[in-house]
Parts: C-alpha cells; sequence; structure tokens
C-alpha cells in the first residue's frame, strides 16, 4: 500500500477522533453527543499513565417527567405546608418530594397501569381507596387547576404568592371539601396529595424523594441494610441509613 494512503487513514482517524471529543462524548466506546454529552465531564489527563477523573456526582433525579414549571412549583409549595420543616429537619420542599410526585406521575402510578380500569363504574367503599375512571396523573392536573383556581377567587393571588396560612386555608378547604368540583371530590384529590408527600418523605432516595435519606434519619430508619449480624445481640443503636443506591453494582 502506498505511503500517502497511510498518512491519509491516520489523518483521518485523528480527525475523527477531535471530533468525537469536540462535538460528542467519548466513553468506553460510546459517543454520547447533545444536552446528554455535555452532562458527562471528559477525563483530565495529567499526564500519559495516570489520568485524573472528575467525580463530582450529579444527582439527575431532579429533573421534571410530567409536571409543568407552574404545576411543579405549586406542589412544592402544597407539599411543603402538609410536611413543613421544622427543628427536626427538612420538609417536603427540601427532600424533593415535587419530584417524587412528579416522576411517580410520568409511570405506571400515574397511568393506573396495574389496576383495573373498565366500566362500569361503582361508587366504592373508603376502605377501598379510589374508585374511578379517571387517572391519578389527571387528577393531579385537575386537582392543582382547581387549587389555583380556587386561590385566585378566594385572595386574587395565585397559591405559590399566598403566605403559609392562606395556603393553609386552601389546602383545609379542599380536605372538608369546601370546594365543589365536578370531575373530582375535592377531599379526593388532597388525600392523595397527602399520601403521595409522606410517601415522598421517606421513600428510598432512588426514587427521587427523601433527599439525602433526610426523612430516615429524622426517625432513625436504618434503610436497606444488607445485614444486622453485627448489631443483632446488642441494645438499640442508631446506625447510618443505607439506600438502594448504595447497593447498585454489587
Amino acid at each position: 500500500m502506498p505511503e500517502n494512503t497511510n498518512h491519509q487513514d491516520k489523518n483521518e482517524s485523528l480527525s475523527r477522533r477531535r471530533f468525537l471529543k469536540s462535538s460528542g462524548i467519548a466513553l468506553g466506546g460510546l459517543a454520547v453527543g447533545g444536552a446528554l454529552g455535555s452532562l458527562i465531564p471528559f477525563k483530565e489527563k495529567t499526564n500519559v499513565e495516570n489520568v485524573k477523573v472528575d467525580k463530582k456526582t450529579e444527582n439527575y433525579n431532579l429533573a421534571l417527567m410530567y409536571f409543568t414549571q407552574e404545576q411543579f412549583k405549586i406542589v412544592e409549595a402544597a407539599t411543603e405546608r402538609i410536611f413543613p420543616a421544622d427543628d427536626n429537619g427538612p420538609g417536603a420542599k427540601g427532600l424533593g418530594v415535587a419530584f417524587f410526585i412528579d416522576h411517580q406521575l410520568s409511570g405506571e402510578w400515574g397511568f393506573n397501569s396495574r389496576e383495573y380500569m373498565q366500566p362500569p363504574f361503582f361508587k366504592g367503599e373508603k376502605v377501598q381507596g379510589y374508585q374511578g375512571r379517571i387517572k391519578r396523573r389527571e387528577i393531579f392536573d385537575i386537582g392543582l387547576r382547581e387549587l389555583q383556581n380556587h386561590s385566585l377567587t378566594k385572595y386574587k393571588k395565585s397559591f405559590i404568592e399566598l403566605s403559609e396560612e392562606e395556603q393553609d386555608d386552601i389546602l383545609t378547604d379542599f380536605a372538608e371539601d369546601k370546594v365543589n368540583l365536578t370531575t373530582i371530590s375535592a377531599s379526593g384529590f388532597f388525600s392523595m396529595l397527602r399520601s403521595s408527600t409522606l410517601e415522598g418523605a421517606y421513600s428510598d432516595p432512588l426514587y427521587s424523594g427523601n433527599r439525602n435519606m433526610e426523612g430516615w434519619k429524622m426517625r432513625n430508619y436504618p434503610g436497606s441494610q444488607m445485614a444486622y449480624t453485627g448489631i443483632i445481640d446488642k441494645k438499640f443503636t442508631v446506625i447510618p441509613p443505607v439506600s438502594l443506591k448504595d447497593h447498585l453494582g454489587h
């Protein structure tokens, strides 16, 4: 093969390598460009033998998957009134509860995909939980819209602009069915919002809530421990909680 052909192939190879590095990410044989590529840092070379890696970790759970920005802010404010911060620890906002609810609505729970949703529909007993044709994500859409409308009607301000006392008043109206809604029950929506708030505060951080396991720490809950053999025969011992994320790769 002529020498100029080898030289040309080598230049093309280097050119492709430069392109991957400047326009995307070359990582383990996988090229990723666009927005995702910008999230993955390149290794910073110090010399040929020693490669320094940026070990900074990002929480990619903090991204909206269903809510609009307006809906998210309303949920964040409402859940904070249901589970407020105090001397014991952070509230719903600090625990990332709104992200938890957003992610749940974007998945099977929001679609009621594991539940029988075909007619005929009959009014169920309270102990049976939700009985109806409307999906949970639709209930949240309606409930948040009506929460905002009730706030504008009663206080001439959006829900997130209200004082804490005014927000409590709006939520109490929903909890006590003082708001007349045509498609859903006001108290039913509040009950679902409250349950979701508590779930987000105490769920495994793998599901976006309970940020830094602060919800568990407030209750001395150990989380997902692999074993208790070292302390099972001892007096009660407070141990650092462990998330399901800590077991990934094992």
